[in-house]
């Protein structure tokens, strides 16, 4: 074998041993001589993993000693169980400082000791690189049977429901569907859409519809190999993986991507060049992540008007996607008082890594006088090293020493000191008090 691969015997032996990686010119030389795939001896999730590692080992408790780039890697190819068991300690670890911090003093109900339908789905398509290919796929076979612009896909998916399936589209009054937005009915064959929703959103949610009644089979597929732990969290991520195919096909990949390039990722000129909300313009470039055809990684969160974070989507394994959104340094909160208007900004996490966001607030369905003023605002965020891609950075420093805004993941879990923003004590290092002296809060002085 060493000399059909043009290697060492040696180095063969380290091989068998798990003492040595596969280099690309031995993984080269295993597919012409043996005809071995190498995408079989090739974790697809590897690089996703390094970077969960690389993450966790931000955590304040590992600053005395962190390990290096190598060790990293060394670990993960040599004892991947090992490092799967760490980071589901690490997981464990942060859900459960989650729930003290919501808890507080008081007794944990039952219902949080389980993993919540979000936390399951989020990590579902955060483990899929929150791209799913079978999605993306059969949108533009849709599209190729059914061609359509941004302004005529409603007609093109009103009339596919009808002439391929039965389903007639009705637009009911409010008072037919309170509290509902829309209701797919099988027995009537019919698909009610509540006249509280815009042109955006009707669009949306018929093509939401399409992909349970003609593409089932394809969210079967994606999510059959998992092992959900009840029904409800499969059936919450069949309806997730409905709105991602209803994205995908009101912004199709390529030509999304082309015009995400060409205006410089400018939110407003894509949802109008695509008839679509800010919101789903900027959830749909969280998943061009395709091979060979990449977008900037971004991040994306929603807040309410309480700090709650009631939507995540994550291209990128950073900390401040998987548990942030709870500090008031962060603009994303500021944005609500500054209704529709795009608010960018350098942000600095604890362990100095920067990153670039956008906040906005994003409207929902009015259909009464208690239903006015739900907005949420959103984020959308990208490593600073990708924030020259994006047209809302032009102007700021973005340089190593530039001028970022101090931000953590939340207090508790912040171990910054002399915060002015600070709201809680941190669970993760111990703040001076000194009785000579007055601090900018009466946490630390």
């Amino acid at each position: 074998m060493a000399t059909t691969l043009g290697i060492s015997a040696a180095y063969v032996n380290m091989l068998e041993k798990n003492q040595r990686s596969l280099s690309v010119t031995v993984l080269m030389a295993l597919s012409d001589q043996y005809g071995v795939d190498w995408r079989d001896l090739v974790a697809d999730n590897s690089q996703a993993v390094l970077s969960e590692v690389r993450a966790a080992m931000q955590d304040p408790f590992f600053a005395e000693a962190r390990p290096d780039l190598d060790e990293l890697r060394s670990a993960i190819s040599h004892a991947p169980a090992f490092v799967d068991s760490f980071l589901a300690l690490y997981r464990s670890h942060h859900s459960t400082l989650e729930k003290m911090m919501h808890l507080g003093s008081e007794l944990m109900p039952e219902s949080l000791v389980r993993a919540s339908p979000g936390a399951a789905i989020h990590d579902f398509f955060r483990e899929n690189g929150n791209h799913f290919e079978a999605l993306e796929r059969a949108t533009e076979a849709l599209a190729a049977e059914e061609p359509h612009d941004p302004y005529t896909a409603q007609q093109v998916l009103q009339k596919r429901l009808l002439e391929n399936h039965g389903y007639r589209v009705v637009t009911s009054p409010i008072e037919s569907l309170p509290d509902t937005l829309r209701v797919w009915d099988e027995a009537e064959r019919k698909i009610y859409l509540s006249e509280a929703l815009d042109h955006q959103n009707r669009t949306f949610q018929l093509a939401h519809a399409l992909c349970f009644i003609e593409f089932s089979d394809v969210l079967d597929a994606i999510t059959g190999s998992t092992s959900f732990t009840s029904e409800s969290h499969a059936t919450r991520c069949h309806v997730e993986l409905a709105n991602y195919f209803a994205a995908a096909f009101l912004m199709p990949y390529d030509a999304f991507l082309d015009k995400a390039e060409e205006t410089r990722y400018d939110l407003d000129r894509l949802a109008a060049a695509f008839a679509v909300s800010i919101e789903q313009a900027a959830q749909r470039l969280t998943t061009l992540q395709r091979d060979g055809r990449r977008g900037v990684p971004f991040f994306f969160l929603r807040i309410d008007k309480a700090g709650n974070v009631t939507k995540r989507f994550n291209a990128t394994s950073f900390s401040i996607a998987e548990y942030g959104g709870a500090c008031p340094v962060w603009n994303v909160h500021v944005a609500f008082r500054t209704p529709g208007v795009l608010l960018p900004q350098l942000v600095e996490l604890p362990d100095g890594q920067q990153f670039f966001t956008i906040s906005r607030t994003t409207e929902r369905p009015v259909y009464s006088m208690e239903t006015q003023d739900r907005r949420l605002a959103i984020a959308l965020g990208c490593e600073s090293q990708h924030a020259h891609r994006v047209i809302y950075a032009s102007g700021l420093d973005l340089s190593p020493g530039g001028a970022a805004s101090k931000i953590g993941i939340n207090c508790h879990l912040c171990p910054r000191h002399n915060c002015g923003q600070r709201a809680y004590d941190p669970i993760v290092t111990e703040l001076t008090t000194d009785t000579k002296r007055r601090g900018e809060t009466r946490y630390e002085s």
